[in-house]
């Protein structure tokens, strides 16, 4: 089910006599007369909430005699919430490239000729900014504290609280003697 499936179908669901349709038709298949005398709305009133069920793909219809019968498609209903979570959305481009902006944005506001102005304030920013500064330490490799010292020194003047922020991020981890890039 893709994610603009999900979204018709969880709206349709989002009323009472849809679910009160369908809870009818969980039963049996039954014609739009039966259902408005079962559910006491008139048949006007099903028609177009069957229209929307079937639209969004919760049932379908077939010719039995001269009645148009509706049956519930069982199958769309078995289908795990998770998964339509885990589904591709067709926004994720777009999100990834709003972040990718911001990203810029941030970088572009707190660095300048490659030295860091200050520190960010606010978490998110100051995350970006890590994340920049850990680009200079190579993935696998044990730096000593005066080399992390160094390394950071280039971008600021002030490599401890730069550092003990990096290790709070889990972007930078280290033992008694080293330190070195934390695994993504």
């Amino acid at each position: 089910m893709t994610e603009s499936e999900a979204i018709k179908l969880f709206k349709c669901l989002a009323d009472k006599s849809r679910l009160q349709i369908l809870k009818s038709l969980m039963q049996e298949d039954m014609y739009v007369e039966r259902l408005a005398e079962r559910l006491n709305l008139t048949p006007p009133t099903i028609s177009f909430h069957l229209k929307k069920l079937e639209d969004a793909g919760a049932v379908e219809s077939y010719k039995d005699q001269y009645y148009m019968m509706y049956s519930l498609k069982k199958d769309v209903f078995m289908t795990n919430i998770i998964d339509i979570i885990r589904e591709e959305s067709s926004e994720s481009k777009q999100q990834q490239e709003r972040e990718e902006a911001y990203r810029r944005k941030v970088i572009e506001a707190f660095f300048e000729y490659g030295k860091l102005k200050s520190i960010p304030a606010q978490r998110k920013k100051e995350r970006i900014v890590l994340e920049e500064i850990a680009k200079s330490f190579e993935k696998g490799k044990k730096y000593t504290e005066r080399e992390v010292n160094i390394l950071i020194a280039d971008f600021n003047d002030d490599f401890c609280t730069i550092r003990r922020d990096m290790i709070a991020e889990n972007i930078l981890e280290r033992d008694k003697a080293n330190y070195w890039l934390a695994e993504e």
